[in-house]
């Protein structure tokens, strides 16, 4: 069954929500296969598969491009871009444009915009277009610049509160769903407690009304760059590795392709 915005906030206080972040048809298949509630085409793409240090030099072209690869897919889970950098600090026609762009032109079903209570009335703007928009609080990766590294927020209480006033202003300004990145879990747990609609965290404890993890991360593709609060579920990155030596070593022994058996 096709899940959407509807079915994920149906989800809240029954069972913890699954989401994953994809950037191609391929992952998008299998992530959809196993169950997975929420599809992410996160600007992450960045600094996982494009070889950037963060999300900022990510475009809405990028965005547009990977989405689409993973609406091809067709998955049941529900499809949702992120707004990258800068986009949603514009005026609003232009980030209802790129909103706009993200759903007709790549297929997404709703967008995630990163920002708090300074976004909330626009987020209610676009929203009211018919634009489905998830939240985004805690760590802000568009922000790195400013922040100057990645850290824990909301161990202070006045960072708490702020926090706690964002993701309620987001609720009001009619967010579907919240991300909770890196806020500390027992601040975490109070404010999925105080919402209605779901707070899927990363980083945030397990208290959360479900989890997020990259997809590259969760599955072992580069144990390296892992951050500290992700686990890796499978081994891919060494099996990739197993994968292209195994090749190297049958094309320089020419033992591939084989050789077709001489007539008789």
């Amino acid at each position: 069954m096709k899940t959407t915005t509807l079915t994920l906030r149906k989800l809240k206080g029954q069972r913890p929500i699954v989401a994953a972040t994809a950037y191609d048809a391929i992952t998008a298949r299998y992530a959809a296969a196993a169950g997975v509630d929420l599809i992410l085409v996160g600007d992450s793409v960045g600094n996982t598969l494009l070889g950037f240090d963060s999300t900022i030099p990510v475009t809405l072209d990028m965005m547009v491009h990977h989405t689409a690869a993973v609406a091809r897919a067709k998955p049941e889970a529900l499809l949702v871009a992120d707004v990258p950098f800068v986009e949603a600090h514009f005026d609003f026609k232009q980030v209802l444009e790129s909103c706009r762009r993200l759903m007709q032109e790549a297929g997404a079903e709703a967008v995630k915009i990163e920002g708090g209570a300074g976004l909330a009335g626009k987020i209610a703007r676009i929203v009211a277009a018919g634009v489905p928009v998830m939240g985004h609080i805690g760590l802000q990766p568009q922000q790195v610049r400013n922040l100057g590294r990645y850290r824990k927020f909301g161990t202070k209480p006045a960072e708490a509160e702020q926090l706690l006033a964002d993701a309620l202003a987001l609720e009001r300004a009619g967010v579907f769903a919240i991300v909770a990145e890196l806020i500390e879990p027992i601040l975490a747990r109070t404010i999925a407690e105080t919402l209605k609609v779901p707070l899927i965290g990363i980083g945030a404890g397990v208290d959360c009304d479900g989890q997020i993890l990259v997809c590259t991360d969760l599955l072992g593709m580069a144990p390296e760059a892992m951050p500290g609060f992700a686990h890796a579920f499978a081994a891919v990155g060494d099996e990739m590795k197993k994968g292209f030596a195994a090749y190297v070593m049958a094309v320089r022994a020419r033992k591939f392709p084989r050789q077709p058996p001489p007539p008789p």
